[in-house]
């Protein structure tokens, strides 16, 4: 069998951005049509991204539904295993296969844009393009969120400063600010200093515009009157007596509603074989659910023979949310479930190697070292049973590396066959649809099984038993410890009629357990939960384990260090 390096090495060293800007794009007309989609739903923004209509999901209503499909991975390492160029590169690759496929994804954040990790539109020959639009800006729905979260902090310092008349607890408001930048420096900052009309004093704080719960709103509503409903519902504190105050009760929810209308529209792009994608919402994987639009998988679902979307992060993390969140909210059932994983990163869990974002690999794991791969492929075993845990039949997507041996992708292989799921090598990245062909005949076998999905736990089971569910049959701890404040926060969500919402737990997206120095899929641990916030607008609650950092930091030598404009107004430096 060809190994990703067959190919690659034939064609010339090209980055991201040099092959995106090279592509050749169709009308975006064109792209719509093929998917069902009239030009009177279209809105275009400039001739390579347009806005579709909430219309079009009535429209579509009567076309047959896709076979749907989920794109999630093992548990990550630092540098990241390729998930959205292989979501890229499978949809790309049903064309080869005689089937037409629609792509859902994420709307990359310009923190991580212009910080380590740089940008999210894919890779190699399987990107979404324009790739500089995609990630910088694009239709200014990140730039919505941020101004309507803004306006309610605002609302509610006026609000104390008019009086207090909901009486707020200063010390238990919990709506902070957000920034899509990633600035350390705001974490933790006091406001209302000054005279008595510069408002209360009191310390609050910026999060990451991805980390919003108006981001999350964005992603789960499925019409403007339901975005509406849940911004009126979002909880921005409490009283001194444990009540819950609302947006709604303090006057936000409409204005809020206004400036999101043209953000709950889908954004259509295309990818460097001219699929099309639909790019919308991007919520934080770790303290939110992690994936795109539901109004997006509402309308591709109808567009095509096969709808391909990704979760964020691990099966453990991403997925979970996937089937227990956007699938409860959205009604739509998956198909099948591609787990994508890599060499390096089974090598990774064996716990042999220090990966580091930014820093070169270890030389000892680019070694050929197959035993390695058995050992790490403990993560491996565990993700692929937290797919089967929802009733959906998993294939294992291999992303090959050019240093990659083969001996290696026999292991991964062998570890298949003992679950007994497909699996299939991937060069997507250097040979773009045709280099996914083999898992996209795989995944579409996989999709023509019956399907038995099933969500983890009933609405009505307590917050306790959802988190103690999760834990124990996702991450395969052994129990749950509860802080004293975490314990009490959760009787007050009960009292509070939020109980019978689902779960987000908020933990590394490092280790399956809460430790992110655990590799592979350990046991012989609890899962402590220090804190639990309750994201009403949203509709779920989420118990945060560990230290999770909701504003990122920039890093000794960020991307923005690199991106820039040549003298002809090109950008240069994106990645």
């Amino acid at each position: 069998m060809a190994t990703a390096a067959s190919t690659w090495h034939h064609r010339p060293v090209l980055t991201d951005l040099q092959i995106a800007q090279a592509a050749t794009l169709k009308p975006l007309g064109d792209i719509a049509g093929e998917m069902g989609i009239a030009p009177h739903l279209l809105e275009p923004h400039g001739d390579e991204v347009a806005k579709i209509r909430l219309e079009a999901v009535a429209e579509l209503a009567d076309r047959p539904r896709a076979r749907y499909v989920v794109v999630t991975a093992v548990t990550p390492t630092p540098l990241g295993e390729g998930k959205t160029t292989t979501t890229v590169g499978l949809g790309q690759a049903m064309r080869h296969v005689g089937r037409t496929a629609t792509i859902a994804i994420r709307q990359p954040s310009m923190g991580p844009t212009f910080g380590i990790k740089g940008g999210a539109a894919g890779g190699g020959y399987s990107q979404v393009v324009p790739m500089e639009i995609l990630n910088l800006h694009l239709t200014g729905d990140f730039h919505a969120v941020t101004a309507a979260h803004n306006l309610l902090a605002a609302l509610v310092d006026n609000h104390l400063h008019h009086g207090n008349a909901r009486g707020l607890d200063v010390d238990a408001i919990t709506w902070r600010r957000v920034l899509d930048v990633n600035d350390r420096a705001l974490r933790q900052i006091v406001v209302g200093l000054g005279p008595k009309l510069d408002g209360v004093t009191r310390q609050t704080g910026f999060d990451i515009t991805a980390a919003s719960e108006v981001m999350a709103v964005l992603a789960l509503a499925r019409s403007l009157p339901e975005m509406r409903e849940r911004l009126a519902r979002i909880v921005v504190g409490y009283t001194a007596a444990g009540a819950a105050v609302s947006a709604d009760d303090i006057g936000g929810a409409g204005a809020m509603a206004v400036m999101m209308r043209e953000a709950l529209k889908p954004n259509l792009l295309q990818t460097l074989e001219n699929t099309p994608v639909l790019v919308h919402a991007g919520p934080f994987g770790n303290i939110a659910h992690g994936n795109s639009s539901v109004v997006a998988d509402l309308i591709g679902i109808r567009a095509g023979d096969v709808l391909v979307t990704e979760a964020g992060f691990g099966a453990d993390m991403g997925a979970e949310r996937f089937f227990n969140i956007k699938c409860r909210t959205s009604g739509l059932t998956p198909d099948a479930a591609v787990v994508v994983t890599t060499v390096r990163a089974l090598k990774a869990h064996s716990g042999r190697h220090r990966v580091v974002a930014g820093r070169a690999l270890p030389e000892a794991l680019l070694a050929e070292n197959p035993d390695e791969i058995h050992i790490g492929g403990a993560n491996l075993r565990k993700q692929v049973d937290n797919v089967r845990l929802h009733g959906v039949t998993p294939v294992v997507a291999i992303n090959a590396f050019p240093d990659d041996h083969p001996s290696e992708h026999e292991a991964i292989r062998e570890i298949a066959a003992e679950l007994g799921v497909r699996v299939a090598v991937c060069t997507h990245f250097g040979d773009g649809g045709r280099g996914a062909t083999e898992l996209a005949e795989a995944v579409l076998e996989a999709a023509d099984e019956p399907s038995e999905f099933r969500l983890l736990y009933p609405d009505e089971a307590s917050l306790r038993d959802k988190i103690e569910t999760v834990a124990s049959r996702v991450y395969g701890a052994d129990g749950v410890d509860y802080s004293s404040a975490a314990a009490k926060q959760l009787d007050t969500h009960e009292r509070n009629g939020f109980g019978h919402l689902p779960v987000c737990v908020a933990k590394t997206h490092l280790s399956l357990s809460s430790d992110p120095a655990l590799t592979g899929a350990p046991t012989g641990w609890r899962l402590p939960v220090r804190e639990v916030r309750a994201s009403v607008g949203a509709g779920f609650v989420y118990p945060i384990c560990g230290d999770m950092r909701t504003m990122p930091g920039l890093g000794a030598n960020p991307a923005a260090f690199r991106i820039d404009l040549d003298d002809a107004g090109e950008i240069v430096g994106l990645s």
